[in-house]
């Protein structure tokens, strides 16, 4: 007997009922509880096979955050209203269920967790992008097609959920728009439930499709999020370009090139940052090489604050340095106490490339008053450096690297995922600091 066999039926795949005084009823034979574990293993795997949901399986209500990931308190409440809606959808789609934000939002998130809710509890749902949905048909004419067009476009037109994702960044030909609308028509009339998400506001959808959407009888429309109108006071300055577009909705947790260690690392740092950023208290120190995310994390930081209309100040350290040397010259249009306090007071503080400037006794100085000052006062701050602690102590006096190590106000966390743009195999040597000029005034 083979060992896999269940122990209860011996793999036979059927046993004999129990009658109610508990005897065994050997006239009668039932299917073993084993073989219905395999059947319904095989019905999942056929409907996800259907539902197209490939590699999104993790894609789940569980792994969202009910307020999203911007910072804005509108936004949060519209994407828990978003939420609530999807999770209500899932138990018994109706209608059409249509969701609206910019890239990174969580839409697609959202929907594909609407699919995977359906597959768990047993009932078919099919997912495709708008632009490949099309790009499937186009390709259904070929005569080596597995699938002929007719019978892909009444898979899709007929599916018992549809879910379009990405609606309106395909292509805008004659061919196209008709195929959507025969589509779209045809599941309107139908009552069939559709999810549809798309990054074009309503109001510039075009006409036929804003009808639909705007029929409150049969869809429900979720805007996610809206761009925040944020005051001067809690915007990048123009160098800060790059900074300004790292955000935790675009950040990836998700890369090819990790191991399972370094990918529950990363979600583990994006956790560690997000929930700061919430509510900043205490110091973060992010260590590791070149790339890894830590400057991406601490930039989102700095974005959820702002959009949360709460101050907070980026400083790349060796910048600062030199801008803080160039207010000695009679001809700074700021004074050094100006630029020196506002650093040293910020409400939140980031100290990018910590560890990458001069080590002059100067520059020790002017660093161990800033962090000496915020270490006193509680200053949420957040440190970034492509330097082990061991390393940062043998550059700067004990006096600052205790501080960095102090369990009761410091976590340091080293990232250990390597360089987006390599290999996880790749030598991690030590790259030159990034340089950028800042303006103090």
């Amino acid at each position: 007997m083979s060992e896999a066999a269940c122990p209860i039926c011996k793999g036979s795949g059927y046993v004999h009922p129990r009658l109610p005084d508990g005897k065994t009823d050997f006239s009668r034979v039932v299917v073993c509880r084993c073989t219905k574990i395999d059947v319904e293993k095989e019905r999942y795997e056929r409907l996800q096979k259907f539902s197209n949901i490939g590699s999104m399986t993790h894609f789940t209500f569980e792994s969202l955050i009910p307020e999203g990931r911007s910072g804005d308190p509108e936004n949060q409440r519209k994407f828990q209203t978003a939420f609530q809606c999807a999770r209500t959808y899932a138990d018994n789609p109706s209608g059409w269920l249509v969701l609206i934000g910019p890239a990174g939002s969580g839409k697609t998130h959202l929907s594909a967790a609407i699919v995977n809710e359906r597959l768990r509890n047993g009932y078919p749902a099919f997912f495709i992008t708008t632009p490949d949905l099309l790009d499937h048909l186009r390709s259904a004419f070929n005569p080596n097609s597995e699938m002929s067009y007719d019978d892909l476009f009444e898979q899709v037109r007929n599916s018992p959920l549809l879910v379009m994702d990405d609606f309106g960044t395909q292509q805008g030909t004659a061919w196209a728009k008709e195929k959507l609308d025969q589509l779209l028509n045809h599941r309107f009339n139908s009552e069939l439930p559709t999810v549809i998400t798309t990054a074009t506001p309503l109001a510039e959808l075009d006409e036929s499709i804003r009808v639909r959407f705007n029929d409150s009888h049969l869809c429900r429309v979720c805007i996610i999020e809206e761009k925040s109108v944020i005051s001067s006071e809690y915007e990048w300055p123009p160098e800060f370009e790059l900074q300004k577009s790292m955000t935790f909705a675009n950040f990836k947790q998700e890369r090819h090139n990790l191991t399972p260690e370094q990918s529950d690392n990363l979600k583990l740092a994006f956790s560690i940052a997000f929930d700061f950023a919430k509510s900043p208290e205490g110091w973060i120190v992010f260590m590791g090489t070149t790339g890894c995310g830590k400057t991406h994390l601490a930039s989102a930081i700095v974005n959820y604050r702002y959009q949360a209309k709460q101050p907070a100040l980026f400083v790349v350290v060796p910048e600062f340095l030199d801008y803080l040397r160039s207010t000695f010259n009679p001809d700074s249009k700021v004074s050094y106490d100006q630029v020196f306090d506002r650093v040293k007071k910020a409400a939140l503080l980031i100290l990018d490339d910590f560890g990458e400037q001069s080590t002059t006794a100067w520059a020790r100085e002017k660093l161990y008053q800033v962090i000496s000052f915020r270490y006193n006062a509680r200053l949420p701050t957040v440190f970034t450096t492509r330097y082990s602690l061991d390393e940062i102590m043998e550059q700067i006096e004990s006096s600052i690297s205790s501080r960095l190590t102090d369990r009761n106000i410091s976590n340091a966390f080293n990232i250990i995922a390597p360089d987006y743009r390599t290999d996880a195999t790749s030598n991690q040597k030590k790259q030159p600091r990034r340089t950028t000029t800042r303006r103090w005034s």
